[in-house]
């Protein structure tokens, strides 16, 4: 059935769902706020519900157009994130209570307008989870293999410059100092950000779905190495002033190589386009001579 015409925007029903979703969820919302401001390893947490919004209200004509099939599946996972939320609270599990935030839009998305309404707002919903902190068994899981490849990759290149440097685990013992490559400079801040920008990119500036997954993934290794850079040049600043591997100058040196992550990231996008294009013009005249 074709979509019919785009229909106005509900503002009660839309206004009213998201005071009832502030209202049950406030005391979770409230405590994910002061945790995107004070913990930078998740302050793009602020910008993921904005982001996610405006994709949303971009489709909304898409959405409105489309016929209206409730299914009342929305209502069981909402009654399902009630009670995890419960569950999360009593056991004071954080990362229960702020994914059944998640689970609870999906289930008011199902119950008015379907799975068609799902599918057409997958992507916002698929940024929401990039809000929500990772829960700390999992954070020290990857956090600690990142420190030790960051540590390693340093270890190796300090010494072909012949820069003497001795390691311990995650910690890099030089002739003037000793570095010690903690959480904070695991990369997973980088990562996290990076990996949220990628999706972000690759919707506004590439209209292939599967550009999107693809940038995804090399955004990974692009992070990773970005970030064992930096402890790298660090290793080497500091053997020529002491002070350039800590406080503001090590902050810049973050934010720099953030940039230059991120410029590789859209060199990677431009090269990957002109490869595609050059698949799609042999097909073409494949296609042709045939």
């Amino acid at each position: 059935m074709a979509p019919t015409a785009p229909k106005p925007v509900p503002w009660t029903g839309l206004i009213w769902f998201t005071l009832l979703l502030i209202v049950c969820y406030l005391p979770v919302m409230k405590n994910l706020v002061i945790q995107w401001s004070t913990d930078e390893d998740v302050g793009h947490g602020f910008f993921v519900p904005i982001v996610a919004g405006y994709i949303a209200w971009q489709r909304r004509d898409e959405l409105l157009s489309s016929p209206s099939r409730p299914n009342y599946w929305g209502v069981a996972l909402i009654a399902w994130a009630a009670v995890q939320v419960f569950v999360g609270t009593l056991g004071a599990e954080l990362f229960l209570q702020r994914t059944a935030i998640i689970e609870t839009i999906i289930g008011i998305i199902l119950v008015w307008g379907g799975t068609r309404a799902l599918r057409i707002l997958t992507l916002p919903l698929c940024l929401l989870p990039f809000m929500i902190p990772i829960p700390t068994v999992v954070y020290n899981q990857i956090t600690f293999p990142l420190q030790i490849f960051a540590s390693r990759v340093a270890e190796v290149v300090l010494s072909l410059l012949n820069i003497p440097v001795l390691r311990d685990g995650n910690v890099l013992e030089l002739a003037s100092q000793k570095l010690s490559v903690v959480e904070a400079c695991s990369g997973i801040r980088s990562l996290l950000s990076l990996t949220f920008l990628s999706i972000i990119y690759a919707y506004f500036f590439d209209k292939k779905v599967w550009m999107r997954f693809a940038l995804f993934l090399l955004t990974i290794p692009i992070a990773i190495i970005a970030n064992a850079s930096r402890v790298t040049f660090t290793g080497i600043l500091s053997e020529w002033r002491t002070d350039l591997a800590q406080g503001f100058f090590h902050l810049l040196e973050g934010w720099i190589i953030f940039i230059v992550a991120l410029a590789i990231l859209v060199f990677v996008h431009f090269l990957i386009n002109q490869i595609y294009a050059v698949v799609q013009r042999r097909k073409v005249l494949h296609e042709v001579s045939q």
